[in-house]
Order: structure tokens, then sequence, then C-alpha cells
């Protein structure tokens, strides 16, 4: 449930429908992913 609220309101702050502001958080999220180097496991 508070992922869903978090969307709903990522989206209304970008002026974004849901699933376009899904879409956007998931390449940022692969963005960050590969600049980390790309470790799903990676030491603390």
């Amino acid at each position: 449930m508070k992922i869903t609220e978090d969307v709903r309101k990522y989206a209304a702050e970008q002026g974004l429908a849901e699933e376009e502001a899904l879409k956007a958080g998931m390449a940022e999220k692969s963005k960050e992913f590969v600049e980390a180097g790309s470790e799903v496991y990676q030491n603390a």
C-alpha cells in the first residue's frame, strides 16, 4: 500500500501518469544499479 501511495505522489509531483512514473522510476533505479557496478550483492 505504501509503495502505491508513493508512486501516486511521485506521479502527481512530476506531472506523469502512474504508469509513466513507474517506467521513469525503474529507469532511474536501473541507471543507479549500473553506476554502482551492476552487482546484486555488495560489501557493506
